[in-house]
């Protein structure tokens, strides 16, 4: 493993411990020549997975771009890093397990807004903005609305 700062490949593995519920090791390093501390994942490698998107075009499943629109939308709220990569673990094992070889954005972006819709109301809303693309106020309110409706029916007094 290269070090990130200096290039060089003599680095060693200081620390390794499990991360993403088993899923993937991270692992500590530290630079011989340099000293330079840093941190690696490593994961199993899955098939590739094409995702088609809305206007007909097809690309690679890419985990990191999930995760950068996750952090975007959970900018400023109280949801961790740890969290987010938990939700995208979570539904990286869905789709695999799903047997498909293609799977559409519209499912992707479903899946993503059940799970933020559990962790974080504003990440939620911030999200589905982007997602399904307001074009005015109502239709904030109509996602507002159906968050307030999840609400009561899970209320404690609903019951």
């Amino acid at each position: 493993m290269k070090c990130t700062r200096c290039q060089s490949t003599d680095t060693k593995v200081i620390e390794s411990r499990d991360a993403s519920d088993g899923q993937s090791i991270r692992r500590r390093r530290v630079c011989e020549a340099c000293a330079y501390r840093f941190t690696t994942y490593e994961r199993v490698e899955r098939p590739q997975l094409v995702v088609l998107k809305n206007d007909g075009a097809r690309e690679l499943f890419n985990r990191s771009k999930l995760l950068a629109g996750l952090y975007r939308a959970t900018e400023k709220t109280p949801v961790s890093s740890v969290q987010l990569e938990q939700l995208v673990t979570d539904i990286e094992d869905e789709l695999y397990g799903a047997d498909e070889e293609e799977v559409k954005t519209s499912m992707i972006g479903e899946m993503v807004m059940e799970r933020l819709a559990a962790l974080n109301e504003v990440a939620y809303v911030r999200f589905a903005s982007v997602y399904r693309r307001f074009k005015d106020i109502a239709g904030f309110e109509h996602e507002l609305q159906a968050i307030k409706e999840q609400r009561s029916d899970s209320s404690p007094s609903s019951k």
